[in-house]
């Protein structure tokens, strides 16, 4: 059967979640935070090459560079998560699919998270 609809009457309550301009400038914040983040790891990486696991465990203990790392960890995954998001959000058109992939996306994002930090905390404070 024919959809008599007129365009107006089909996109009518369709319009904006009134949540995109936040979600915007989230992941504009997070990308610019990740530059210094980023060159201070690269620095960090460069600095370390070579040397061996006691000294790279001695400069995670330090507080300045295991709190960076961290702020990098939930900064770069909070932009992951963000970017993966919008993909999601493009790409994937089946309600169900949308819904299983951002879960996924979240506890994803969760238990890497998770995984890093402690890996981290456990670098720094030995174990």
């Amino acid at each position: 059967m024919a959809d008599m609809r007129t365009p107006l009457k089909k996109v009518r309550g369709l319009g904006s979640a009134r949540e995109g301009t936040g979600h915007f400038w989230r992941q504009r914040l997070t990308a610019v935070a990740n530059i210094p983040l980023t060159l201070f790891f690269v620095g960090l990486i460069v600095a370390l090459n070579g040397t061996g696991y006691d000294n790279v465990r001695a400069a995670l203990s330090n507080p300045f560079v295991a709190l960076i790392l961290i702020v990098m960890l939930l900064s770069g995954l909070y932009h992951m998560r963000l970017g993966m998001q919008v993909i999601i959000e493009d790409y994937v058109h089946g309600e169900g699919s949308k819904l299983v992939l951002f879960m996924l996306n979240t506890f994803f994002t969760i238990a890497v998270g998770v995984a890093s930090v402690f890996a981290l905390l456990k670098l720094a404070f030995g174990g």
